[in-house]
């Protein structure tokens, strides 16, 4: 098999013509084609009036060519299987993205793990979650953050990365999400995505997968302490007191669990404070955006809802930046503590709701909250609570129009752009829910990022703040082996620990870390 990239088609050429432009490419005739398929497909649209179609083909030929290259090999080589469960039975502690993806590398190599969540089953979950989002109520372990899917079920549900990934371990993991329930698109289309409500099912397909191969998931079983000697992890404790002995325990903890770095502090597992990035969402009519990135051919069914990236570095030296930017989406209530508001994006499969929002938000150091190791956490909680009172309460969020944050002036009404934030936003002055720098880089940047976006700037586009969970504020130092620096057994991983951001990196760094406990487990069997 051969592939070939860089494959230029107008956006609404036919099938006939695919297949020619691959004979084409590969200098054969197309009798000689036995077979093919789209690897990758994406589009550009740098010139709005003739958008073009950009493919990756791999393609079995019927004669030799030197054109294109040989199609490398991207399957998954697992773990080999062990002849029987291990004694003491590998723990994973969490099921977002990471945890259920380590969880199904070990079911998968015959170790049975134990998955341990402190929330709900992620449909039970969601009912909960609709709870704040409708009535104001929050369950403060069963929320956006919390309970099974990872803060990642609520979320544009993007599907891609930048990371390196020589194994193509990212591969593994689309293909156990097309196995799940998810559309065979994300396969090959360039900026794939899935959506909240197609996640809730692939999540629980998951789940019996995991389940059929021997993994146990124990819900509403949230690990209060760690139980380490001689720099080794012998057992997890359960906040009902239940001991579970363990040599290997994965930590897929995401990137709120504040209260497990803090037992993790106490317990000596050494941790470092880490950049993150804080700010608010903005959003504006999608079809705005739509319009500036494809021009007349905004609604093209292949294109989609368009996104946007944008960076301004701004003259205090801080870099302003957009950050998971959900076309057609909402703003989200994402808060995980009481009396504390958070913000974060959403998007359905569909992208058809009315706005397009994003996170504005800038970067901050360790520099920017001394204190220690876990000042970053305080730093976050200090401003969500100051968002909670600039809400007026009940999980209302702040908001500001764009016209009146440029001008420093509470805003009194909305205009054309509503916000979509439930429990509601509660319009006033945002200058206090963030500290006086990032406000400043923030004002700045918005002018510069209507000179690259018409209408960005746009006076009557909302701001709804904050926006504090960017990534973890700590990072859970690991070594080349996966452990922790300073204590054997215990594997760090995903966005929690600050190796992965996003869904995918999060599932390959499960991925990584189950091979290595599978590597050490099997190893002693």
């Amino acid at each position: 098999m051969r592939r070939l990239t860089e494959l230029r088609l107008p956006l609404d050429h036919d099938e006939a013509a695919l297949k020619t432009a691959i004979a084409a490419g590969f200098g054969v005739p197309e009798q000689a084609i036995v077979s093919w398929h789209v690897h990758r497909r994406a589009w550009d649209a740098r010139k709005k009036s003739q958008i073009m179609l950009v493919y990756t083909i791999d393609a079995v030929l019927a004669v030799d060519t030197l054109k294109g290259s040989p199609t490398p090999d991207m399957g998954y080589a697992a773990p080999a299987k062990a002849a029987r469960p291990p004694r003491q039975r590998p723990v994973v502690i969490g099921t977002g993205p990471c945890g259920i993806l380590a969880a199904l590398i070990l079911a998968e190599a015959g170790l049975c793990p134990i998955i341990l969540e402190r929330g709900k089953v992620v449909r039970s979950r969601t009912k909960d979650t609709w709870g704040l989002w409708r009535r104001g109520e929050l369950d403060p372990t069963s929320n956006v953050q919390f309970g099974e899917g990872g803060a990642g079920t609520f979320s544009d549900g993007k599907l891609y990365s930048q990371i390196k990934d020589p194994r193509h371990l990212g591969r593994k993991v689309m293909e156990e999400f097309v196995e799940a329930g998810a559309p065979e698109e994300i396969l090959y289309i360039a900026k794939p995505h899935i959506g909240t409500f197609r996640l809730v099912s692939m999540v629980e397909a998951i789940r019996r997968k995991v389940t059929a191969l021997g993994g146990e998931y124990r819900f509403g079983a949230k690990v209060d302490d760690f139980d380490i000697r001689d720099a080794r992890i012998q057992a997890v404790t359960l906040e009902d007191g239940e001991r579970i002995e363990a040599s290997h325990v994965v930590l897929a903890i995401g990137h709120s669990a504040r209260d497990t770095f803090a037992r993790l502090y106490e317990r000596g597992v050494f941790m470092e404070a880490k950049p993150f990035s804080i700010g608010f969402r903005i959003e504006h009519p999608q079809g705005m955006i739509d319009r500036y990135r494809f021009g007349g051919f905004a609604g093209h069914p292949i294109l989609g809802a368009a996104d946007y990236k944008l960076v301004h570095h701004a003259q205090n030296d801080r870099a302003v930046y957009s950050f998971c930017m959900c076309p057609g989406g909402t703003v989200v209530a994402a808060t995980s503590e009481p009396e504390r508001v958070v913000t974060n994006g959403m998007s359905q499969y569909s992208r058809a709701e009315r706005n397009a929002n994003a996170g504005i938000v800038v970067g901050i150091t360790p520099s920017d909250y001394p204190g220690g190791v876990l000042a970053g956490v305080e730093f976050q909680r200090r401003w969500e609570s100051a968002a909670f009172t600039a809400g007026g309460g009940g999980y209302k969020a702040p908001g500001q129009l764009v016209g009146d944050f440029i001008a420093g002036q509470a805003s009194r009404e909305f205009g054309d752009v509503l916000p979509s934030y439930k429990p509601g936003v509660h319009l006033t002055d945002l200058a206090p829910t963030l500290p006086d720098y990032v406000i400043a880089a923030i004002r700045e940047a918005l002018p510069a990022f209507g000179r690259q976006i018409k209408g960005f700037d746009r006076p009557d586009a909302i701001l709804t703040g904050v926006e504090t969970r960017t990534s973890s504020p700590v990072r859970i130092t690991r070594g080349k082996d996966f452990c922790s620096l300073n204590v054997k057994g215990l594997y760090p991983a995903g966005e929690g620990a600050g190796y992965a951001g996003g869904i995918l990196s999060a599932g390959v760094d499960g991925i990584k870390v189950a091979e290595a406990v599978a590597a050490s487990l099997t190893a002693r069997l």
